[in-house]
């Protein structure tokens, strides 16, 4: 290959990589809308796992929510020292993501809701407005979503979990 050739060839090349080049940007540009929608939900799932990371460096108490694997981890730091399965929400009534903090704790509670009225609902932990962690003496699902939204547990586990986690006590819900 003489000299001449080889420069045309660069010359071909260098117009095609800028053609493609042209054509990537262009696509890019048009995607990028598309691509940065789930923004929110990247910063969401980084805050809980910031969450997270930070809890596993301490020593302090936390309970971990996990929504795809119907499991509820109560954690020292990073050891796992009682772990269950529960019921969440379901489809239309689903167990809100993000960080939380157990608000109040009451032996017996009352819920109620547009199509449901439990009495003496057992070991209720509010979490965040409506929401608790509780005992649930009226079905034995456990590990199918079943709830209005609040996180279901068998009334021994509830026990356990209401004698363990004071007011404060850090609560992780994710998917």
């Amino acid at each position: 290959m003489n000299s001449t050739n080889n420069s045309s060839w660069w010359r071909r090349s260098g117009t095609f990589w800028a053609g493609a080049s042209l054509i990537v940007s262009t696509f890019c540009a048009w995607s990028a809308p598309f691509l940065a929608e789930p923004a929110f939900a990247d910063a969401e799932h980084n805050k809980i796992a910031n969450a997270i990371l930070n809890l596993q460096e301490s020593s302090q108490r936390w309970i971990e929510i996990d929504l795809a694997k119907q499991r509820l981890v109560a954690w020292e730091g990073d050891k796992s020292v009682y772990a269950i399965v529960i019921s969440t929400g379901k489809d239309g009534t689903p167990t809100p993501t993000g960080t939380f903090a157990v608000q109040t704790k009451h032996r017996v509670a009352r819920m109620q809701g547009d199509d449901y009225d439990v009495p003496d609902v057992p070991f209720t932990m509010y979490y965040y407005g409506g929401y608790a962690i509780h005992g649930a003496y009226w079905h034995n699902k456990f590990g199918t979503p079943v709830s209005h939204g609040c996180t279901n547990v068998a009334v021994n586990h509830a026990e356990w979990l209401f004698n363990w986690a004071d007011v404060g006590t850090p609560i992780i819900v994710h998917k």
